[in-house]
């Protein structure tokens, strides 16, 4: 039973899906210099992008992170900051508001994952 895609289609009817960007971080380089180049793969998806809930409010509250928050359900691996690959947050660009310029979001928090569709929490960068 796919209970995401059951989930979504309820969702979408109030809000419908968009499609986004995911900057996928696989790591980076090091030149001779010792200067970090990081390796981006860009893949477009279709995500559902939504307020973030009280509970995952609290626990990132706890955590001392501030700024213009979502929630973002996907299909895919999203991945944060994973120190022990030396790989860094993805991103994920999609406006602010529906038709609006497009921006960029750290995911900050992975919320949920399963084999095929993650919940993330993202935070606005600045430009």
């Amino acid at each position: 039973m796919e209970i995401r895609g059951i989930a979504n289609s309820a969702t979408s009817s109030i809000n419908d899906n968009q499609i986004i960007v995911w900057q996928q971080n696989k790591g980076y380089t090091t030149d001779a210099t010792g200067h970090r180049t990081p390796l981006i793969t860009n893949v477009s998806i279709k995500a559902q992008i939504q307020a973030v809930s009280a509970q995952a409010l609290k626990h990132i509250d706890a955590l001392n992170i501030q700024g213009v928050m979502r929630s973002v359900y996907m299909f895919g691996n999203v991945q944060g900051v994973v120190r022990a690959d030396q790989k860094g947050g993805d991103i994920l660009q999609f406006p602010q508001v529906k038709g609006g310029q497009v921006k960029n979001w750290l995911v900050i928090d992975v919320a949920e994952t399963w084999p095929t569709w993650a919940h993330v929490v993202v935070v606005l960068q600045n430009p």
